[in-house]
């Protein structure tokens, strides 16, 4: 495997050398590691026929998660509920996600990757940065190494990647989303003016829904218009995220590969109800059951979280959430739980809830927490009680050990399902 370090060591060409970031991105991620799967069993690819990856149409969690062109063309889009897109195509295929299969994708992607660059960010389970800066002494030409990446992702593992490049993480972001499927594009910060402030404002990465009706008001539609706006009234209205904002449309990020990070965007699952939940005591049983799957997904990953976030939808589809960022790094079930009731209470105004959802943010692998001497033994004994647990659960199955709260309930024990 090649590193970058050797080349660091003879030369310091750091103060001098233009960043190069590659953002590799899977097309229809879902979809394609489904389709790959079924090939090598001699099934036909879901891919050419109108398909889509969701999840259990009976409990309500029938979402669409992942389709097929041919089922796009149709009218068929993410989120929608199964019912919704089978009244737009009639012949639909649907498929139920696996996230084995999906992990044994995306670790296999990753593997191909640290054959380039010994700095790679699991951006997310289908996505990763890559920093090219170094090893172009090497490799050369980025354009021609991404085109040599993109053919060793389809030739051997059977799934199409876009691939963006840029002089940080940002750029090669949004260049991998200028033009899909399959395609290598370039923004180099030379290159912003001409290929990115022409695009609409709410196709500037980090820029949401809800952010995009404020910007209007203010007459800022394209990403020029919000490049070249007044900083201080964007500050004074958005706090930092303003000067967020305007930096990222002038290009500038100067944030690092987060190479201790698995999946940046975090570790999260949501569970939707068969039946509008009121009752805050059984809202309490379906946190368990999402803290006990992210906790054990968390502690199978060798990670420790320090950002916790619940959400909730209400019956008539409005999501209310809420984060909190820790003084230490976790990964017991028991505080997880723990801190999400708390802030599930601090949400939960009475409404009735047809889904929960849990994210674990900000992992990473050190546990460098500042624990006092007093807290050492219970924080031992719970580690040692969820190792057993996790062991246990992973060799013979979710079910085996079960908490007392769940014996008499239908509710599942822990999540299967990820997202």
């Amino acid at each position: 495997m090649f590193t970058q370090t050797n080349v660091r060591d003879i030369m310091n060409l750091g103060d001098f050398m233009n960043k190069i970031i590659f953002h590799i991105d899977v097309n229809n991620a879902f979809l394609s590691w489904t389709a790959c799967e079924m090939i090598k069993n001699g099934e036909e690819d879901i891919r050419n026929i109108p398909s889509i990856i969701a999840g259990d149409k009976q409990k309500r969690s029938g979402i669409v998660l992942a389709k097929s062109e041919i089922a796009k063309k149709c009218g068929v889009k993410t989120a929608q509920t199964i019912n919704e897109a089978q009244m737009k195509c009639k012949n639909l295929k649907i498929f139920k996600p696996d996230f084995k299969i999906y992990k044994y994708y995306s670790d296999s992607m990753y593997n191909i990757l640290c054959e380039y660059s010994d700095s790679i960010e699991r951006y997310s389970i289908d996505e990763c940065f890559l920093d090219y800066t170094y090893v172009q002494l090497l490799y050369g030409n980025p354009l021609k190494t991404a085109k040599e990446i993109q053919d060793r992702m389809y030739n051997e593992l059977g799934f199409t990647v876009n691939i963006g490049i840029g002089n940080n993480k940002l750029l090669a972001k949004m260049a991998s989303e200028l033009e899909k499927p399959n395609k290598i594009n370039t923004i180099y910060s030379n290159e912003v003016k001409t290929k990115m402030w022409k695009l609409p404002v709410q196709e500037l990465f980090m820029i949401g829904r809800r952010t995009v009706p404020e910007l209007n008001k203010l007459n800022i539609y394209t990403i020029e218009d919000l490049a070249k706006f007044d900083k201080d009234i964007l500050k004074n209205k958005f706090g930092k995220f303003g000067i967020q904002m305007f930096n990222f449309a002038n290009g500038i990020d100067e944030s690092d590969i987060a190479k201790d990070y698995i999946d940046y965007k975090g570790i999260g699952n949501s569970m939707t109800t068969n039946v509008d939940i009121k009752n805050r005591e059984i809202a309490y049983k379906y946190l368990l059951s999402i803290s006990e799957c992210v906790g054990k997904r968390l502690r199978n990953e060798k990670m420790y979280t320090q950002c916790i976030n619940v959400n909730i939808k209400d019956n008539n589809f409005q999501v209310t959430s809420h984060q909190r960022k820790l003084i230490n790094k976790i990964s017991n079930t028991n505080e997880i739980y723990k801190i999400s009731k708390e802030l599930f209470d601090e949400i939960w105004k009475g409404q009735s809830i047809r889904s929960f959802g849990i994210r674990l943010d900000k992992l990473s692998r050190e546990e460098d927490n500042q624990i006092s001497f007093f807290t050492q033994e219970k924080k031992t004994k719970n580690k040692k009680l969820d190792e057993i647990i996790d062991k246990t659960r992973n060799k013979f199955g979710n079910n085996t050990i079960k908490r007392a709260v769940f014996l008499n309930d239908n509710i599942e024990p822990i999540l299967n399902n990820k997202n």
